[in-house]
């Protein structure tokens, strides 16, 4: 479990980045896959979870996580819900102690937040999509409207896939150049005709930034490079394995 600094230091959460390691699911998925959308086992997956919820010190229904579909959608979380009745999202917020909200990520960014003074925190799933389509000013506007104050937010990056490890065409390229500002910066070319590399810690890092939140930390591993310690989608994709592990993110209020 990793830890972003300006989160630890606030008493009254409790939160953590995790990686692939310490559960019991087997083959590609070894062993703390945590994604009920994959196909791994789902028993395994299951003892994963309250092995993470344990780590949190939270019943292990109470560790909670939304069918991800890529989007701007921000929930507010009063009471727990079941795997199977998980509602669409990409975003949760929460002001009510004792549940912990988690992201489910294999290269995607997991961002958690926490006010410094009210009990309000946030977790959100961004993506290049998730992101680009304002994801993370989404949280933030919900933390506020349960009370928290933006100058008072603490945001943090966790592991997603870096630019050296994130090549994309042009098409993509042209998305963001089209949206205007100065996009054009978190692209460099790749070495392949027509290809680039984006840099979707800092863009997200960026995009928190702009939002004039308080503190922004981002703690740099990449899921891609590191293949002992985090799953990846990308990975997989090019060793042609059938499917993939997601590791999980949380944050919650103590109780």
């Amino acid at each position: 479990m990793l830890k972003a600094k300006p989160l630890d230091v606030l008493t009254h959460i409790r939160h953590g980045f995790f990686t692939r390691e310490g559960g019991m699911s087997k083959g590609i998925y070894a062993s703390l896959n945590c994604g009920y959308g994959s196909n791994d086992d789902k028993a395994a997956v299951r003892e994963n979870r309250a092995r993470v919820a344990g780590k949190l010190s939270v019943e292990p229904e109470k560790l909670l996580t939304v069918y991800q579909v890529h989007s701007a959608d921000v929930i507010e979380v009063t009471e727990p819900w079941t795997p199977e009745t998980a509602p669409q999202a990409d975003a949760m917020v929460t002001a009510t102690p004792g549940i912990a909200l988690g992201v489910l990520a294999a290269d995607c960014a997991p961002v958690l937040f926490a006010d410094k003074n009210a009990h309000v925190v946030g977790a959100a799933h961004a993506g290049w999509k998730g992101a680009f389509t304002g994801v993370l000013e989404a949280t933030i506007e919900a933390m506020v409207r349960l009370g928290a104050e933006r100058n008072a937010i603490c945001a943090a990056i966790g592991p997603c896939i870096s630019r050296d490890a994130y090549e994309v065409g042009p098409e993509f390229r042209e998305r963001f150049l089209d949206a205007g500002g100065d996009n054009e910066k978190w692209f460099v070319p790749s070495g392949k005709p027509d290809h680039f590399l984006f840099d979707l810690p800092g863009y997200a890092e960026a995009r928190l930034e702009a939002a004039d939140i308080g503190t922004v930390s981002v703690l740099g591993q990449c899921t891609y490079q590191d293949s002992k310690r985090f799953f990846s989608y990308r990975r997989a994709t090019h060793r042609q394995e059938p499917d993939y592990g997601r590791q999980i993110s949380a944050v919650m209020l103590r109780s």
